[in-house]
């Protein structure tokens, strides 16, 4: 009773606001004026048409009214696909546990957090390469998320170098050979295809059979692709199997040593056919003898003979059945055994003797431009000129003692000329002269080959003026300020190096040494 009341109370309020504001009163509704608050913008225009999302007297119908208008939804939710439609729990639910309107125009009712989404839930599993890509890469602004691509073409088409007329039904079927980690890293199984790998083919890059990315009516046959790897030139025809493999080139079917009346032996086994066989081998018919296929290897230019095989064997031009050591006089020892035949014999060495002495050859290597005379072995060996080399300096007029005998040759002798080189002291210790010149040049006569400061000089000895008290402690230039040339055996009186220190100003004459002594000008002793 008191419910129909407040109804004909609700429809007099009603028809009061009708009389009041005419223009509004077809977009007003009883249902209205229960609402809880204004919808989301996106149902704003079902405000006031409460039907649409509710069943007057019942809840449980709100759901099957969303999916009416939600198509799209209800669709996954039946197909069990998509986020609503993958997940068992959000299928089963009401939409409103999750998605409650009547919160206000700018509320969102969704509540997706991009942080958090888990696309797996989705029929889009991020793998790969996309699980790095922003929202954004695939989810363009004011489109739905559902509506998203899910195929790799409609993403990829523009980074995809492949033309799709070359590619027959893998068009837009990028999984079939990409997968998402990497565009390069493939999985398509050519074993399933009509041609299926073995041998080399296994490691092939797919562009090395697929020219231009022609996928579809690729020929099958080995010349279509190996044409240009063909080292015969089309010479043995077109039906490369017959004697090769896909297990090499090398990998041969044809057997030239069971085949052929010529074995491949030695350094022969390893050349290709086009070396030997110009021509169709099955035309033109080669000569086994060596010359004919050596002429332009031959470094002797025809001076040896024409048959090789005296000397030279299979396994390489290096490897000689002739020894020298053995079938001549002149064994090769040292730099000798690197040393090509034609760099010694100049003409046939079957006809011309050729001389054993160093000097015959070597004449133009020779630095010393024959000041050294021409027995090389003196000094030198085979093993190489700087090698060991055993001159004997002690047999010269200046033997090596003393420091010299750890001095470089390089050090005395400047040029290779080493006759050339001075033996005076002076000629190369002017540098290191500390006395300027003032004591000759004659060093010898006061050091050694053993040392600067070991003297053998004895100033007490061999000179008339024995050095005692001060004088021993005087460098040799505090005297001898003029060269000397020789060793003076007239005693120096003192007046001579003592005049500008007399205080006498030469009152008691040049003969200091009877008052003074050489310790000290202080120390008198006046003697008659």
């Amino acid at each position: 009773m008191h419910l129909s009341r407040l109804i004909i109370y609700l429809q007099l309020v009603v028809m009061g606001t009708c009389l009041v504001l005419p223009e509004t009163a077809s977009a007003i509704s009883v249902e209205s004026l229960f609402s809880p608050g204004k919808v989301i913008e996106g149902h704003a225009k079902y405000e006031n048409e409460c039907s649409k999302c509710h069943n007057k007297f019942d809840k449980n119908q709100q759901t099957k009214l969303c999916m009416a208008c939600h198509k799209d939804v209800a669709k996954d939710i039946k197909n069990k696909s998509g986020y609503h439609g993958r997940n068992k729990k959000i299928r089963q639910q009401e939409c409103r546990v999750c998605h409650t309107d009547h919160k206000g125009r700018d509320i969102d009712i969704i509540k997706l957090d991009k942080l958090t989404f888990d696309h797996h839930l989705t029929d889009f599993k991020l793998e790969g390469q996309h699980r790095r890509l922003e929202c954004s890469n695939c989810h363009k602004e004011k489109k739905k998320y559902r509506e998203a691509p899910r195929d790799c073409y409609s993403c990829h088409k523009k980074q995809s170098p492949h033309d799709a007329r070359n590619l027959g039904d893998l068009a837009k079927k990028c999984h079939s050979c990409h997968t998402a980690e990497n565009w390069l890293k493939t999985r398509y199984k050519h074993k399933k295809s009509s041609f299926p790998f073995n041998g080399k083919h296994e490691k092939a890059s797919c562009a090395g059979c697929h020219h231009g990315d022609r996928y579809s009516k690729t020929p099958k046959a080995c010349i279509s692709c190996h044409k240009i790897d063909d080292v015969h030139g089309g010479g043995n025809g077109k039906k490369c199997h017959k004697c090769h493999s896909p297990r090499g080139w090398k990998k041969l079917a044809f057997d030239h040593d069971n085949d052929t009346d010529f074995p491949l032996r030695g350094y022969h086994k390893k050349l290709r056919c086009m070396q030997c066989h110009k021509k169709d081998p099955y035309k033109v018919e080669i000569k086994s003898s060596c010359v004919s296929c050596h002429k332009h290897n031959d470094t002797h230019r025809g001076r040896q003979g024409s048959k090789c095989e005296k000397c030279h064997s299979e396994k390489g031009w290096q490897k000689l059945k002739f020894n020298h050591n053995k079938d001549t006089k002149f064994k090769l020892a040292g730099k000798h055994k690197q040393v090509a035949c034609t760099a010694c014999h100049k003409s046939n060495v079957f006809k011309t003797k050729m001389k054993t002495d160093c000097y015959s050859c070597h004449k133009l290597d020779d630095p010393h431009k024959g000041k050294q005379g021409k027995n090389c072995n003196n000094c030198h060996n085979v093993a190489g000129w700087k090698s060991k080399v055993r001159f004997d300096h002690d047999i010269t007029r200046f033997p090596l003692i003393g420091l010299h005998s750890v001095v470089a040759c390089e050090e005395c002798h400047l040029s290779t000329s080493y006759k050339d080189a001075s033996i005076a002291c002076h000629s190369c210790h002017k540098p290191d002269d500390e006395h300027e010149g003032k004591l000759g040049q004659n060093c010898q006569r006061c050091h050694t080959p053993n040392g600067w400061k070991i003297w053998r000089f004895d100033h007490d000895t061999q000179s008339k003026f024995k050095l005692t008290g001060k004088h021993k402690k005087q460098h040799c230039n505090s005297c001898h300020t003029s060269a000397v040339k020789k060793i003076d055996s007239t005693p120096r009186t003192c007046i001579n190096c003592h005049r500008s220190d007399d205080e006498h100003d030469g009152q008691f004459g040049a003969r200091c040494d009877r008052c003074h002594n050489t310790k000290s000008f202080r120390e008198v002793n006046i003697r008659r």
